[in-house]
């Protein structure tokens, strides 16, 4: 028995199975998912990754020749770099979270723009630093 009350009309509005990998999302949006994620890799594979590399570094001369010559693989390198955009990019979405709750760029054409902003100096600062240890 189909009701054809108040609450009907809006039952058959709604869709039936949201696929959010097809949704198009804001740039703002982008980059507030890619802050969030870039500071769940930095905490985890990445602070016990940095720990234990200080670790055999520091212990003796030939830990730290065995590190130095274990980043000379471009694998590594690139796991590097990887990581250092996540650095980079969490970096510089967290100042721009810290002006929007000042106020600073709060309207929409502003947070679009340094949305942007973000964006471009991650990859741009990834890319200055990874030419000088490449």
């Amino acid at each position: 028995m189909e009701t054809d009350g108040p609450g009907a009309k809006l039952q058959r509005k709604r869709p039936k199975y949201l696929n959010l990998i097809e949704i198009r999302q804001p740039l703002p949006a982008v980059i507030s998912v890619l802050h969030r994620l870039s500071g769940v890799l930095l905490f985890f594979p990445g602070i016990p990754l940095l720990l234990y590399s200080l670790d055999v570094m520091v212990n003796s001369p030939q830990g730290y020749a065995q590190f130095q010559s274990l980043l000379t693989n471009p694998v590594l390198k690139g796991a590097l770099v990887l990581s250092l955009w996540f650095f980079l990019h969490h970096f510089c979405a967290g100042i721009r979270y810290l002006a929007l709750d000042l106020h600073y760029g709060d309207m929409l054409e502003q947070a679009r723009f340094s949305s942007k902003v973000v964006l471009a100096a991650g990859i741009v600062l990834t890319l200055l630093i990874a030419l000088l240890i490449w």
